[in-house]
């Protein structure tokens, strides 16, 4: 038999992109990135033990991580206005779309916490009914908000407004 240790052990290992996807979408230096996953380890633990199956552990696991970086995010935001840039090199390509990238990330990190986390949860190609059930919204919400996020990523200037 398991021990709680080794199955959550298990379970982090399982999910581990999933994680760092989320704390990447709320920062892009990795140091700090770093951190979210540490703070999201810490209250996955500390909910572990209650965490009794009614959603689907991947469903669960979103939810806190989310729930955490924006925690995490609005304290930030709240001490300092300031923004740091870092020059991460976010995928090893070309120059052109690696610069696409950074612009997409600048962009999507404009956006309000919760539709930051649509955002995540649709380009890790979760569907509609699940992002619903993470976020606390319907499946037809989704829709609507994600048509709404994308004419505002289309509509913001490469600088921050």
């Amino acid at each position: 038999m398991k021990t709680d240790e080794q199955l959550f052990s298990k379970v982090v290992k399982e999910n581990k992109s999933t994680i760092y996807s989320v704390c990447y979408m709320f920062s892009d230096d990795s140091d700090e990135v770093a951190d979210l996953f540490q703070e999201v380890l810490i209250r996955l633990w500390r909910g572990f033990g209650s965490f009794h199956g009614q959603s689907d552990i991947k469903t669960w696991i979103y939810r806190v991580a989310l729930n955490t970086c924006i925690t995490i995010d609005k304290k930030k935001k709240r001490r300092s206005k300031a923004r740091l840039s870092m020059d991460v090199d976010y995928f090893d390509e070309s120059e052109s779309s690696t610069a696409q990238v950074r612009m997409l990330h600048d962009r999507i990190a404009r956006l309000q916490p919760l539709d930051r986390a649509i955002v995540l949860l649709w380009l890790e190609q979760v569907n509609y009914e699940e992002i619903g059930a993470i976020v606390g919204i319907s499946a037809k919400n989704v829709s609507v908000r994600l048509t709404r996020i994308r004419l505002q990523l289309k509509k913001m200037s490469n600088t921050n407004d």
